[in-house]
Parts: structure tokens; sequence; C-alpha cells
């Protein structure tokens, strides 16, 4: 991806971790910035990620019944990560 333009809201989607991580060079850095400046959606986006990473962490596997388990299972396996 191109970091001498404004990123559109897919791009944001797509370098969210290396946004959430800090893995991001400065320039990328700072379009993903400008981008959630004026962008509630995405501004939001970001919100909503960082509230399931602290949630996420508070959850211990074995407190989740076994059809959940099997459940989130068969989500991801679902992602289409490619």
């Amino acid at each position: 991806m191109s970091t001498s333009h404004e990123l559109i809201c897919q791009e944001v989607v797509e370098v969210i971790t290396d946004y959430l991580e800090s893995a991001m060079d400065a320039r990328l850095r700072a379009s993903f910035e400008a981008h959630l400046s004026g962008c509630p959606h995405c501004t939001h986006y970001v919100e909503q990620m960082r509230a399931m990473i602290r949630v996420s962490g508070t959850i211990e596997a074995e407190s989740l019944s076994p059809e959940f388990q099997a459940g989130l299972l068969a989500a991801f396996r679902g992602l289409d990560l490619g």
C-alpha cells in the first residue's frame, strides 16, 4: 500500500493491527491518524477494536462452554485471511 496518499476506510481496516501494535512506520501512522481525525466511522471502529482487545484479554478459555469454543473456532476457520 502506498503511503503517499490519504488512506481510505478499507485501508484503515487492512492496517489496524499494525496501528494498534505500534508497528507502523511514522508516515503511514500519520496518514492513519489523519484519516481518523476526519472519519467518525473509522474512529469508532478503532475504539471498538481497542475495547474488544481489553475484554478478550480478561476471558479465560476454561470459562467458555464447549459449544461457545466450537463456535469461535468455526468462525475463525471461516475467515478469509488471504
